[in-house]
């Protein structure tokens, strides 16, 4: 009888995995944004462009230092090998998330008033 492979345990705990947005979709939307808001607003539109994109190079720097790290202990359990802390394992990586999300949408505020 051939061996059963192991179910990866976040399917167990946190449902199915769905993709998520690439840093490259960020940083795509922010050069077109970004780039309009320069030529609408002239010199001034440049400040916020810098702004915007260091709030989105620091979500990129925060997904691989932190977010990354604890997708690969969790990708690596097996049924047998769940360690007793993975609900705050669980809870570490939604605050993060959520934070790195907040950095995120505050990174398109200074383009959008920009343009105001």
């Amino acid at each position: 009888m051939p061996a059963r492979r192991s179910t990866p345990c976040w399917r167990n705990f946190r449902g199915p995995r769905t993709p998520a947005p690439t840093w490259h979709d960020q940083v795509m939307t922010l050069a077109t944004t970004g780039q309009d808001v320069v030529d609408e607003t002239g010199d001034a539109g440049a400040g916020l462009v810098v702004t915007a994109t260091a709030l989105l190079v620091l979500s990129v720097l925060m997904s691989i230092a932190l977010l990354v790290p604890i997708n690969s202990r969790v990708a690596q359990w097996t049924q047998g090998s769940v360690p007793a802390d993975r609900k705050q394992q669980f809870g570490r990586w939604d605050r993060l998330h959520y934070v790195r999300v907040g950095v995120i949408i505050t990174a398109f505020v200074p383009l959008v008033t920009g343009r105001a």
